[in-house]
């Protein structure tokens, strides 16, 4: 058992499918703890959720580059369907991933911009929740195409 684990976690596609839920549900996560923490005003809360907002963004990156190895062989599997489905998902990822990349940038702003400017922690606050809910629908229209993919 633990040799078929090791042996699908060398290729691609079982990564991504592994990992791919993290962008989204994380997010999701983290976006619902931001909101609380910006109505309570309170810093480490917002603290709190801002490292899981850049944790689910920064994820899409592997989710991304492991999508793009496994893209040839999952091809190869696919039906016609599924290929035509596999190609929307690709072009759909490579044209939204930067605004994830955003989205991890800009929380990592949030993270360090207020200890030096602490009035600037609620206003980035609230642009990170702002990005991360168009990443929340980005996710939600990348993930559709690729749940749509069927191989033999």
């Amino acid at each position: 058992m633990i040799a078929t684990l090791l042996r699908h976690l060398q290729q691609p596609e079982y990564i991504h499918v592994l990992i791919n839920p993290l962008p989204v549900y994380g997010l999701a996560v983290g976006l619902i703890g931001l909101f609380i923490a910006i109505c309570q005003r309170s810093r480490r809360a917002i603290v709190a959720a801002l490292v899981i907002v850049f944790v689910s963004a920064a994820a899409a990156w592997p989710v991304y580059e492991y999508g793009e190895r496994s893209y040839d062989r999952v091809l190869t599997l696919a039906d016609n369907d599924g290929r035509a489905w596999l190609a929307e998902h690709k072009e759909r990822a490579e044209q939204l991933i930067w605004f994830f990349y955003a989205l991890a940038i800009l929380s990592a702003i949030g993270l360090v911009l207020p200890v030096k400017w602490p009035k600037s922690s609620v206003p980035i606050a609230i642009a990170t929740l702002l990005l991360g809910l168009i990443c929340l629908g980005t996710g939600g229209y990348i993930a559709y195409a690729g749940g749509r993919i069927r191989h033999r």
